[in-house]
């Protein structure tokens, strides 16, 4: 019989070299059987609406963006360090990116591999990620960002305009633009940072903390401390004419105003501080550390947003609208849906805040306003009844009629049957208990009827789940 040879030892230099081999020449390696548990994250939240929106496994805790854009051209360079830690353990995770190349990924400042398919970016870092460990994703890309067609036909991610481009978001824009978790359950702070031609100025949320100047480029550092859901990221380049002032002499306000519309716009100002004081008075202290507007000349978008601290006005806004919208900055911005189903608490109250300040200022009164809703008077009712306000049937219509005008009669409906005292209370109390955070429409229901003592059931099951007209209230 014959028996294999003993092995003999290797030179120690040589046992050495393969060692470091083994481990990448940097030392000890996690794999994923190092780190118990560890496997993909997950390539979307399960969005009942949105189902491959956002990713699993991770939570953000800021972004850093550093963007450079060429008008000229419509070519974005950007990087994105993404502070973030783990929900559990990891051996790749997906980040949302539409178009853009991706030049260069990294992990804790080590390469890490990309793949992509889709909408979808994934990384595989060089070690596996245990559950609860801080880490940093830098990703370094480039290219000609998007213009995204939404499920209802509406335009969003990155639309160059005349002199300059524009980021809007809602509901999965933000992706065209940077690399992130992009569903509004993952709130984050953000650090924004552009460069663009001299000339040019570069609007974005939170407080402008630096503008340099560097031969012919200039560069806008901006920055928000509060968690904002990245559908409410925005960046605007322009020539924009800017007005600063304070609202009720503490708060910043930033307007930036296309110089085509200035005469138009000239009285937005003014109106951003009045309607940020009134809303203060009726739904609590407002949330965010500075408030704003952007004017932008692109009346072809359609629509405005509710952009964190500065909504986006495609034309001059009428005063409603500019009522509606800095409403959001309490309803969606501060306190924002879990999922998109919940879109109604967005909507419904910033429609809703639209009713109480005409009440107040010498108009129809909350009451009348729905009247005319209910009857199919008012100019906005149309379509009011397609489906139950808190249930949109599909993604495409997320957005539609429903969950804005008959949003805001549910909350009619509450006011009447707990009466104005209460009412107005659950509203401070729910932009108080869940600020900065999210929230959804059973706890909404839970405080209602925790601040009136009532059983509230049987209203909500009528006016924001049933199907189709209730009778005549």
């Amino acid at each position: 019989m014959r028996t294999r040879p003993s092995p003999r030892p290797l030179p120690a230099a040589l046992a050495l070299l393969l060692c470091a081999a083994c481990t990448g020449g940097s030392g000890a390696r996690d794999t994923a059987d190092d780190v118990p548990g560890a496997k993909p994250g997950a390539a979307g939240v399960g969005d009942p609406l949105f189902p491959k929106l956002g990713n699993g496994g991770y939570d953000v805790t800021r972004y850093r963006l550093t963007l450079d854009y060429a008008p000229d051209s419509g070519r974005l360079k950007g990087t994105a360090e993404i502070s973030a830690r783990t929900t559990r353990a990891l051996t790749s995770f997906h980040l949302d990116l539409a178009g853009l190349r991706v030049r260069e990924a990294r992990v804790d400042g080590k390469p890490a591999r990309t793949a992509r398919s889709g909408t979808e970016l994934t990384l595989t870092p060089a070690a596996a990620l245990p559950k609860g460990r801080a880490f940093t994703t830098t990703v370094v890309y480039d290219g000609k960002p998007r213009t995204i067609k939404d499920p209802d036909g509406s335009e969003e991610g990155w639309i160059k305009t005349a002199d300059g481009a524009l980021a809007v978001g809602e509901p999965t824009g933000s992706m065209a633009w940077f690399p992130g978790n992009h569903h509004p359950s993952d709130k984050a702070a953000y650090d924004i940072t552009i460069t663009v031609p001299q000339g040019y100025t570069a609007v974005s949320n939170g407080e402008l903390a630096r503008r340099s100047e560097n031969h012919d480029r200039t560069t806008f550092h901006w920055r928000t401390d509060e968690p904002m859901a990245s559908y409410l990221a925005t960046v605007a380049i322009d020539d924009f004419d800017i007005h600063t002032t304070t609202t009720d002499g503490t708060l910043p306000q930033y307007v930036a105003i296309d110089p085509e519309l200035a005469d138009r716009a000239a009285e937005v100002p003014d109106q951003v501080t009045e309607v940020i004081d009134w809303e203060s008075r009726t739904f609590g202290r407002y949330p965010f550390s500075s408030t704003g507007a952007i004017v932008a000349d692109v009346p072809d978008l359609g629509y405005a947003l509710e952009t964190q601290t500065k909504p986006l006005y495609p034309s001059p806004p009428s005063e409603p609208l500019i009522v509606h919208e800095l409403a959001h900055q309490w309803f969606g911005n501060s306190v924002t849906p879990r999922t998109w189903k919940d879109m109604w608490l967005n909507e419904g109250f910033a429609t809703y805040a639209e009713w109480l300040w005409e009440e107040d200022h010498n108009g129809r009164t909350a009451q009348e306003i729905f009247d005319d809703f209910y009857d199919g008077t008012d100019d906005e009712s149309e379509g009011m009844w397609d489906f139950p306000p808190a249930a949109p049937p599909s993604a495409g219509r997320v957005s539609d009629p429903p969950v804005y005008g008959r949003g805001a009669m549910v909350l009619h409906k509450v006011r009447e049957a707990v009466g104005d005292k209460t009412f107005f209370a659950i509203l401070r109390a729910w932009t108080r208990d869940h600020r900065h955070g999210n929230a959804d429409t059973a706890q909404f229901i839970a405080l209602c009827e925790k601040k009136s003592g009532k059983d509230l059931q049987g209203l909500f099951d009528i006016w924001l789940y049933g199907d189709g007209r209730p009778k005549k209230p």
